[in-house]
């Protein structure tokens, strides 16, 4: 029996950005909770939905992924959207220390804030990716303008974290030593502080050493209808309360991406990993279809038999494929993807 097989032509869009990477722009956008710093790469005329970034506590949109979008695996989808980075209020690089008695955003109000960045560029949609606490902004965000967004990339998600860490500071004082090492303790496993390595170091210094520590301070006490990518180090502070989230979201729309060898910012001890699952991820949605799958293919091939073995649990996932013109392919097999190569 013979077998006919049909040639399909995909036409891949052309670059938003093509021959170069445009400059960054920055904006403060004035919102109902107060003024957000913002960083524009690209176009502001796309039909594409942009990619939207919010940073952890501790760090700031610099920080927390130009590692990621400066890496050279990820050029391939920085020519192909625009991306929007997020500084919550008072992080931004150079920022003016608050003064006594301000009354800092909650978590909450922060997210409230983030449409009147997409009405200022008058951006239709996004994909948004969210770091700890930020990946807790974009998930309110989300609940309270689910068309506005087209998906989701939450790193570190816990969402507990916000009564944790307000129960928390309440117990004890201000410190500035207290409050950068709780910092660093949130975003790096036991192991990574106990080795006291090069990228925890550097943070410490530029956390406790920032004129503008106060305001991280404020930040640190403030703290589903699209596909949601989940992503943890398997030496995560994190990782139990990313597998609880994943257990309860939708199995259909959800992807769970747990990374070897990685620990609290997986954005930038492991970049090649984190790119090719975005860009699975992307591809998932419709876009960038040509796009070459070689490192994440081969790990979901071996994640089926690896995941059994996980305390007798079955982990879920599945990424919710669609056309360009929004229309629902039957979804993918459930995996979890445990990157290791």
């Amino acid at each position: 029996m013979t077998t006919e097989m049909q040639k399909i032509a995909i036409t891949e869009e052309k670059p938003l950005l093509p021959g170069q990477t445009d400059p960054e722009k920055e904006h403060s956008i004035k919102t109902p909770h107060g003024v957000l710093h913002v960083t524009l790469y690209g176009t502001t005329n796309t039909g594409r939905p942009v990619i939207l970034t919010v940073h952890d506590v501790g760090l700031d949109s610099k920080s927390c992924f130009s590692p990621l979008f400066e890496f050279d695996e990820m050029q391939e989808i920085v020519k192909n959207f625009t991306r929007v980075h997020i500084d919550a209020p008072g992080q931004e690089e150079g920022a003016s220390a608050y003064p006594m008695g301000y009354q800092y955003p909650s978590m909450d109000q922060i997210a409230e804030m983030i449409p009147a960045v997409l009405t200022y560029f008058d951006f239709r949609s996004v994909i948004g990716m969210g770091v700890g606490a930020g990946a807790y902004i974009l998930s309110r965000f989300t609940m309270a303008n689910p068309t506005s967004v087209d998906g989701l990339v939450l790193i570190n998600f816990e969402p507990k974290a916000k009564g944790w860490m307000e129960w928390t500071i309440k117990m004890v004082t201000s410190l500035t030593t207290f409050i950068t090492e709780q910092i660093l303790n949130h975003l790096f496993s036991q192991e990574e502080m106990s080795a006291n390595g090069d990228l925890v170091k550097s943070h410490r210094q530029r956390i406790s050493k920032a004129p503008n520590f106060i305001n991280t301070e404020l930040f640190w006490k403030s703290y589903n209808r699209c596909p949601v990518m989940l992503v943890v180090g398997d030496k995560s502070p994190h990782e139990e309360a990313a597998v609880k989230c994943n257990s309860k979201l939708n199995p259909t729309t959800t992807s769970f991406v747990k990374m070897a060898d990685a620990g609290g910012l997986p954005q930038l001890t492991q970049p090649s990993k984190l790119t090719e699952a975005f860009k699975y991820f992307v591809q998932g949605m419709g876009y960038m279809p040509t796009s070459i799958m070689t490192r994440l293919a081969r790990s979901r091939t071996t994640s089926r038999s690896s995941t059994g073995s996980l305390e007798g649990e079955r982990w879920r996932s599945r990424t919710l494929s669609q056309t360009s013109q929004g229309e629902q392919m039957p979804p993918s097999p459930a995996n979890d993807m445990n990157v290791s190569c």
